[in-house]
């Protein structure tokens, strides 16, 4: 059978921990400690203090607000 393709956000996962070096929880982390912020204003957090790029930053916050139900 064959392997099920990844889509949506999660699809960005493997070039996010190669461009940036860190797995994936390590970021859910860091937005752990924003989770009262809104959706854009997290985006705005990992770009402004980590330099993520806007799509990686977007994937890995829609992510995080999904699996937390936010």
């Amino acid at each position: 059978m064959a392997e099920k393709k990844v889509t949506g956000p999660a699809s960005y996962f493997p070039s996010i921990e190669k461009k940036y070096g860190k797995p994936i929880e390590h970021w859910m982390k860091e937005l752990k400690k924003v989770s009262k912020l809104a959706h854009m204003e997290q985006v705005a957090h990992l770009k402004e203090k980590f330099g993520l790029g806007h799509g990686h930053a977007n994937a890995i916050v829609a992510a995080f607000r999904k699996k937390n139900g936010l």
